[in-house]
């Protein structure tokens, strides 16, 4: 009987799935709030739908009561979330607030099903993370110097990556964490923030040669300090997204392929300085070729996604954890075991959606900083994706990055909320921006009813 009820669920939320995907890319039709608002209703009841699905199989599959007070505790906080977020922003964008909660909701049942007391952890850690994103509009809105403090986000961030380099903890061939009191935070995930900041701050005053200099130079410091880490893959995340916005800032085309060319050469020099980088290029061209060692967790990640085939083997009847960190680097592969290819790839697609809503957001800014920060984090967000997922596929070497807010790491999702509070407050500063000249141009057509007339005609 559980069986069955499993099999069915597998289509159940595999429809589900689609649906949500519809409604990701149908509302990004018009940028009406209310219209948009009416569609994120229905997404909403789907998040909650998927969820109880999901924790449905996990509890007749364990028995374990705890499996339910964790999956209600869920529930009462994401509608408390949404119910807060919607009050105290009646302005803000639902379709970031509905697929932040989609896709970390997701991340949790699936942990859940690998183990349930990271999922714990993560889930405390994420309501810490909700509760700073109910804060940062509120500070974007009264902080006006935010663009002026280019050298101190300068010298936060590297501070920060200095002290990993210096006292970080090695994991996996890379300093990436600072322990204390029995939890370990990862800088480079907040100073995501602070370089993106940065870059902003200092192209918003101006794109002269000799500005465009320094600015690379700074942020080349911060990319040198992650190479010295061994911490490749953030480095490549902020090596990309700076890219993308020196393009941005200065529209020639030159900047982005003379820094393409950079850095492959930087790549080639990285693969001959650092071992750990040779391993995962020659397992990415051969994992089978020492399938029992190193290319292991290769192999399993593609036994993983093949055995899953298009609709999934259904939620506990596939092996993930035999996959060496599953719910970190390889959590893409876990997903498509269980809940299968087409799930896996609706889940690409809603990201390719929240990231178009985050570039739109930029692009609908007025000010340059303002601009750049937007499009900065949207590109620190998609380039994670993309790394995350072609590593565990095979299309790239693995990288080892975090899927946002679906990977187990507490400061991939506190600094992945972060972000997307950031793009909040961009959004709501604009919405406030179009609605006052909206009232404005009312009340002249109030004051001048016959000017307005002839307008018209």
């Amino acid at each position: 009987m559980i069986n069955l009820v499993i099999d069915i669920s597998k289509y159940l939320m595999l429809l589900i799935m689609v649906l949500y995907t519809g409604l990701n890319f149908y509302v990004l039709r018009k940028q009406d709030v209310r219209w948009q608002n009416r569609v994120c209703r229905k997404q909403v009841f789907l998040v909650f739908l998927l969820q109880f699905l999901g924790y449905l199989i996990i509890y007749l599959k364990t028995l374990e009561v705890r499996m339910l007070i964790f999956y209600g505790i869920q529930v009462v906080f994401f509608l408390i979330y949404f119910i807060l977020f919607k009050t105290i922003y009646p302005q803000s964008s639902r379709v970031l607030l509905s697929n932040m909660v989609f896709l970390f909701s997701i991340g949790l049942m699936v942990l859940t099903r690998l183990d349930v007391g990271k999922a714990e952890k993560q889930f405390i850690l994420g309501m810490i993370a909700a509760a700073i994103t109910l804060v940062i509009p509120v500070i974007m809105k009264h902080l006006k110097a935010l663009a002026k403090w280019a050298w101190l986000y300068a010298a936060v961030g590297i501070a920060l990556l200095l002290l990993v380099w210096a006292i970080g903890d090695t994991n996996g061939g890379a300093q990436l964490r600072i322990s204390f009191g029995g939890f370990a935070l990862q800088p480079s995930e907040f100073v995501k923030l602070t370089f993106v900041f940065f870059t902003a701050s200092m192209f918003q005053k101006g794109q002269s040669f000799g500005r465009i200099f320094v600015t690379t130079a700074i942020a080349a410091a911060h990319v040198l300090i992650l190479v010295a880490s061994t911490d490749l893959g953030s480095g490549l995340v902020y090596f990309l997204s700076f890219l993308f916005m020196i393009f941005v800032a200065t529209r020639q085309p030159l900047y982005f392929f003379g820094g393409l060319g950079a850095g492959s050469a930087a790549a080639v020099m990285a693969y001959k300085l650092f071992s750990h980088v040779r391993v995962r290029v020659a397992m990415w061209q051969n994992p089978f070729s020492d399938y029992n060692v190193k290319g292991y967790q290769m192999a399993q990640s593609l036994f993983a996604i093949s055995s899953g085939s298009w609709f999934g083997l259904g939620f506990y009847q596939g092996v993930p954890t035999s996959i060496p960190l599953n719910e970190n680097d390889f959590i893409f592969s876990a997903i498509c075991e269980e809940l299968g290819v087409i799930f896996a790839m609706c889940l690409v697609l809603i990201y390719l959606g929240f990231i178009l809503q985050m570039f739109w957001v930029s692009t609908w800014m007025d000010e340059l900083f303002y601009k750049i920060v937007g499009f900065g984090l949207a590109v620190m967000v998609g380039v994670q994706v993309f790394l995350h997922i072609g590593g565990g596929t095979k299309l790239i070497p693995s990288t080892g990055i975090t899927l946002p807010l679906i990977s187990y790491g507490g400061s991939s999702v506190l600094s992945t909320m972060m972000i997307i509070g950031v793009i909040q407050g961009l959004h709501l500063m604009k919405q406030r921006e179009v609605e006052s000249i909206e009232q404005a141009a009312t009340a002249e057509d109030e004051e001048y009813p016959e000017a307005e007339f002839e307008r018209r005609r």
